[in-house]
């Protein structure tokens, strides 16, 4: 899989940290409490975040950072 040595993520790396994201919303914990580092990679938490966040009222969305990309 192509990776981007200078950034330090790539495609996976992003849906991992969607993916913890989503559970950390889930679970309740603060968006201020993001473990990342490197703007790109906090991006896709804070979506994940968001995106639980805002399921607690619309359930059934999607929990894959590019599931809604077609």
């Amino acid at each position: 899989m192509a990776r981007d040595i200078k950034l330090g993520w790539d495609v996976e790396s992003l849906n991992k940290a969607y993916r913890q994201g989503y559970m950390a919303a889930s679970m309740g914990m603060e968006k201020a409490r993001c473990p990342y580092r490197g703007e790109v990679v906090i991006a896709a938490w804070e979506a994940g975040w968001e995106d639980a966040d805002a399921t607690r009222e619309q359930p059934g969305q999607a929990d894959d950072l590019f599931s809604r990309i077609a």
